[in-house]
């Protein structure tokens, strides 16, 4: 059963102000914590390896579930898996905000990525259910800016949190927003695909280990080596000392997504019940706003990490003053979200995206060139604010673009695998990036210590790279110290750089992408159908 779109009143809103707060929670939560991780060390002893699994198992939970419950909600109400999402998450936010030790609050992290990945993908799903024409084009700006404006507001709220309230507050103030996202669920119309068809054990077993495998090689190959051991690795009960786990989980996750493959195309010839729908990517809309949305979230989660490590090791800020620079980024994203509507009346939906795709390739390397080891505070907030509306043009109309031609009952599963995508962007971001970073910063000290003896070179660049900068505060010689500020200008350049050719590579992608406006005014259904011949388009760049 499929419910009614809304007409355009005041009350219809409603639904977007929930969904959105909903996914505003969620992103915001994850950078929160991040903050918060020096903190919650000190305060609970931890050991490194239970630091780096507080945010890892919970991106690996929220990854490996989307597909999952993107389907669960097409068979069972979307809005039913969003308010129970929300649910779990609060009590897991509850439990981590109590913890008395790390593998309680590993444990409970890992529940918080279950709720996320219940709630996310319902939040797109619904939105393309209930809002049609003019309506849609708002809807889809404002959950775009949310995600990307929500990522780099987050350090900003986790640094004013953690300092005046202790880390703790990061996560007691999910507590008062979920329980009025539960409330605000009853005002939320309920749909889903109409038949409860059955579920593909196989393909979700399948589908859970391809997705955890190959996120976290990505996430987690710079810590422990793609083929030569860096650290030794302790895994649910096993030590890799010799060997690093990381190809081995890249192996078995592309295995596992290449047979999930194979069987949902079989499944599908045979007339049975699949996981994910491979006839989305039949679409052109959004096979390569898949394509695009990869690009985005590499740019976009890359330049994230990256930044604050700069400003906070290299220049001594504290992270609530980085979390001050980079919020211009969350600003910009907000005010071009904000754009998106009166633009859509002129400019077809990839023309705006390739306008916001450039305008964060130009940001990208305006940031590189601000970034130096005496630069003031606010020398990159021009381009910060420049890449940020790039970010908010780009991705709240790549959404609708992507989801345009989504038939009405395989919203939440599209919903789920555009969220999926969005996470591996991520992660490939992490990786690619990260990697550049921690490479380009051990190559630069040795160059800026070059009338050093050599095994002053290796150790000092050998602790750089290794820390990604963090151990740059504790250098005492000046003349070594501004040798590794420097040598982190140049590397986080470099990376600046990379992220804007990335990006003009996703502008070539766009102009495979449909002319096909979004917001039109046909009904789910008709779009499932094709929609209606509208006799022309709007005009394109």
């Amino acid at each position: 059963m499929t419910s009614p779109t809304l007409g355009p009143t005041r009350q219809s809103w409603v639904p977007l102000v929930v969904l959105a707060t909903g996914v505003s929670m969620v992103v915001i939560d994850a950078t929160i914590v991040n903050v918060a991780v020096p903190a919650i060390l000190a305060d609970l002893r931890l050991g490194a390896t239970d630091v780096e699994w507080i945010n890892s198992v919970y991106s690996l939970m929220f990854a490996a579930l989307l597909i999952p419950f993107g389907r669960m909600g097409d068979l069972y109400g979307r809005r039913r898996l969003f308010a129970l999402g929300v649910a779990v998450f609060l009590l897991a936010s509850v439990l981590a905000a109590v913890s008395v030790n790390g593998p309680m609050l590993i444990a409970v992290r890992a529940v918080q990525g279950v709720g996320a990945a219940m709630a996310v993908p319902m939040t797109l799903a619904i939105i393309n259910q209930i809002y049609t024409g003019r309506q849609r084009v708002i809807a889809f700006a404002v959950w775009g800016s949310i995600i990307g404006g929500m990522a780099a507001a987050g350090p900003l709220a986790g640094g004013w949190l953690v300092t005046e309230h202790g880390w703790r507050a990061a996560f007691w103030i999910n507590l008062p927003i979920a329980a009025l996202l539960l409330l605000g669920s009853l005002r939320v119309p309920d749909s889903r695909a109409g038949h409860a068809a059955g579920t593909d054990l196989a393909g979700l077993v399948l589908a859970v280990l391809g997705t955890t495998g190959v996120v976290f090689a990505l996430i987690e190959g710079q810590k422990y080596g793609w083929f030569e051991p860096r650290r030794t690795a302790d895994l649910f009960g096993l030590r890799f000392e010799s060997v690093s786990p990381v190809p081995f989980a890249f192996g078995v996750g592309i295995l596992a997504l290449v047979a999930l493959i194979v069987r949902e195309r079989r499944r599908e010839r045979a007339g049975l019940p699949v996981l994910v729908d491979l006839t989305l990517f039949e679409l052109p809309s959004f096979r390569y706003g898949s394509m695009t949305a990869v690009i985005v979230a590499l740019g976009e989660f890359g330049m994230i990490l990256v930044l604050p490590l700069f400003l906070q090791s290299a220049l001594g800020y504290t992270a609530f003053r980085a979390g001050l620079v980079i919020a211009a980024l969350a600003l910009g994203t907000f005010l071009a979200g904000g754009l998106v509507p009166p633009l859509s009346k002129t400019l077809s939906p990839r023309a705006i995206v390739r306008i916001g795709l450039a305008l964060e390739a130009v940001g990208a390397a305006g940031i590189g060139l601000s970034l130096a080891p005496d630069m003031g505070a606010w020398r990159p907030v021009p381009w910060l604010l420049l890449y940020g509306a790039g970010i908010g043009f780009a991705t709240a109309q790549l959404t609708g673009v992507l989801m345009a031609d989504v038939p009405s009952r395989l919203s939440g599963g599209a919903s789920a695998l555009q969220s999926t995508v969005r996470q591996l962007g991520a992660a490939l971001g992490v990786a690619i990036l990260g990697g550049v970073l921690v490479s380009g910063l051990g190559s630069a000290v040795e160059r800026g210590l070059s009338d050093r003896p050599q095994q002053v070179r290796t150790s000092v660049a050998r602790a750089v790279e290794e820390s990604a900068g963090a151990a740059i505060p504790a250098l005492r010689d000046p003349a070594i110290h501004a040798a590794a500020v420097e040598a982190a200008a140049e590397a986080t350049r470099r990376v600046t750089f990379i992220t804007a050719l990335a990006l003009l590579a996703g502008v070539g992608i766009t102009l495979l992408l449909p002319r096909t406006p979004v917001g039109r005014d046909e009904s789910p259904e008709q779009v499932a159908a094709g929609g209606p011949d509208t006799g022309g388009r709007e005009p394109d760049m």
